[in-house]
C-alpha cells in the first residue's frame, strides 16, 4: 500500500514539474511573440497594400483598413507649406505634392517589435515608419524623415502611428482653350489651316522672308541675322560691325587707349570697347586656320559658326578642338566675381539653403561639360536658361547633396 501511494506522489510531482517547468515557460513566451510578430507584420503589409493601391489608381477594400483604422488621402502644398487644392488655383503649380497613409496608434509596448518589423521588410522604403515627435523612423535606417507641419495638422498625427509618405512631382496643368464652332476650311496648296484669333485661317508655310543690308533669314530663329559671308576684312584696329542692317569697319573711340601689345576690341554682348591681346604679336603656329563649330550653345560638330568668336558670354569661356578645330561655348566658375557675370553679392547666395547653378540653354550645350556628365541636368520654366550664374534658393528642405554639383547644377530636396 505505502509503495503504491509513493508511485502516486512520484507521478504527480514528475507531471507538475512538467507543467511549470522553465523550458515550457520558455517555449510559451515564444509562441506568444510569434503570434505579436505575425500580427504587426499582418497591419504593415494591409497599410502598404492601401498606400500602393492609391498610388496605382486601384482600389484595396479589406476589412484589415477598418480594424487598424487605416487613412490614406493626397495632400497637397504650396510654396510657404500650406494646406491648397491639389487641382490647382488659377493655372497654378503645384509646389508639393504629397501621398499620406496613416494607422491608429500603436500601443508603446510593440514599438520595438514594429521596428524590427519595418528593419526585416521594409528597410528600402525610406519613408515607412513609426511617428514619433515629428518624424518618421524607418528600420534599418539612422535617418529620419521630417513631416510638414500642415500635414501633422491635417491628419492629425500621434506619436506611434505607422505611416507612409510618399512624395512624387506634380505635372503641369495644360492651359485649355476653347476653339469656336466655326465652319471648316479647304486651304489651297502651299497653305495651312491654323486657328488665329477666334477664327480659321489659311497661312503660308514654308515662308521667305526677305532681308535687308548683309542680312539673311535663319530658318531655326526665324528672324534675320548678320550674314557672316559678307563680314569684311578690317583693319587690325578696328572690328566689323553690324550697324542699320550693314557690315562696318568702325575704329575704337578715342577715349579708349590701350599698354603696349594689347589693342581695343569690341565686346559684342555688352557693346564696350576692351584691351585684348594683340592677334599681330603671336607668333605661334596654329593648326587650325579658322574655326567652325557650335560655338553659341554648344551645337552639333561640324555646323558653320554663324557668329563672332566673341559670342561667349561674360559668364563662358571658349574652348577649342586642335584636332577638329570645333569651337564651343563652356561655364567659367571664375568668372562669378565679374559683376557683368552675376551683379549680386555672392555672401547673399551660400549657406545649406542657396547656391548657384548656370542658365543651361538645352541639354546639348550640356554634352562638353566634363563636370557634369555624370549630373541629371533640370529643365523647366522655374529655371533661367540664361547662360549665366544665377542664384536659387530652396528654402526649409535644403539642397540636395548627391544631385547638386554648385556651380553648374542645383536640385532642392
Amino acid at each position: 500500500m505505502n509503495i503504491f501511494i509513493m508511485i502516486l506522489v512520484a507521478l504527480f510531482m514528475a507531471g507538475y514539474y512538467m507543467l511549470d517547468s522553465p523550458s515550457q515557460r520558455i517555449a510559451n513566451h515564444e509562441t506568444q511573440q510569434a503570434i505579436t510578430q505575425s500580427d504587426l507584420r499582418t497591419v504593415a503589409q494591409c497599410a502598404t497594400a492601401l498606400h500602393n493601391a492609391q498610388i496605382n489608381g486601384t482600389e484595396f477594400q479589406d476589412i484589415c483598413i477598418e480594424q487598424n483604422n487605416i487613412a490614406s488621402r493626397f495632400i497637397c502644398l504650396d510654396k510657404r507649406l500650406k494646406i491648397t487644392e491639389c487641382e490647382g488655383e488659377k493655372n497654378k503649380k503645384i509646389a508639393f505634392n504629397y501621398l499620406i497613409t496613416a494607422t491608429g496608434v500603436l500601443a508603446p509596448e510593440i514599438h520595438n517589435s514594429m521596428m524590427e518589423i519595418l528593419e526585416q521588410h521594409y528597410a528600402e522604403s525610406g519613408t515607412f515608419g513609426l511617428f514619433n515627435e515629428n518624424t518618421i523612423m524607418s528600420g534599418g535606417t539612422v535617418t529620419k524623415r521630417i513631416v510638414p507641419k500642415a500635414i501633422i495638422e491635417e491628419m492629425k498625427l500621434e506619436n506611434g502611428q505607422l505611416v507612409y509618405l510618399t512624395q512624387y512631382e506634380t505635372p503641369d496643368t495644360g492651359i485649355q482653350y476653347e476653339i469656336a464652332t466655326t465652319p471648316d476650311v479647304n486651304c489651297p496648296t502651299g497653305t495651312t489651316k491654323v486657328y488665329k484669333f477666334g477664327r480659321w485661317q489659311c497661312i503660308a508655310y514654308n515662308t521667305k522672308t526677305d532681308c535687308g543690308g548683309d542680312m539673311i533669314w535663319d530658318s531655326d530663329l526665324y528672324e534675320c541675322v548678320p550674314d557672316e559671308s559678307r563680314k569684311p576684312l578690317c583693319a587690325d584696329t578696328q572690328s566689323a560691325v553690324i550697324v542699320d542692317e550693314v557690315w562696318e569697319c568702325i575704329n575704337p573711340f578715342p577715349e579708349k587707349s590701350c599698354p603696349d601689345n594689347l589693342i581695343a576690341r569690341l565686346n559684342y554682348n555688352t557693346l564696350e570697347w576692351e584691351c585684348v591681346t594683340d592677334p599681330t604679336l603671336d607668333k605661334t603656329i596654329k593648326k587650325c586656320g579658322h574655326l567652325t563649330g557650335g560655338a553659341v550653345y554648344g551645337g552639333s560638330l561640324g555646323a558653320t559658326l554663324r557668329v563672332p568668336h566673341t559670342s561667349c558670354t561674360d559668364c563662358e569661356t571658349m574652348i577649342t578642338d586642335p584636332e577638329t578645330c570645333v569651337s564651343w561655348c563652356v561655364p567659367d566658375p571664375v568668372k562669378i566675381h565679374d559683376a557683368r557675370c552675376y551683379p549680386g553679392a555672392m555672401a547673399e547666395c551660400s549657406g545649406s539653403t542657396r547656391a548657384f547653378y548656370f542658365g543651361f540653354p538645352n541639354a546639348e550645350y550640356t554634352t562638353k561639360i566634363e563636370a557634369i556628365k555624370d549630373i541629371e541636368i533640370i529643365f523647366d520654366k522655374s529655371r533661367a536658361q540664361n547662360r549665366r550664374f544665377n542664384c536659387i534658393d530652396c528654402g526649409p528642405n535644403g539642397i540636395d547633396a548627391e544631385k547638386s554639383r554648385p556651380p553648374y547644377v542645383v536640385v532642392c530636396n
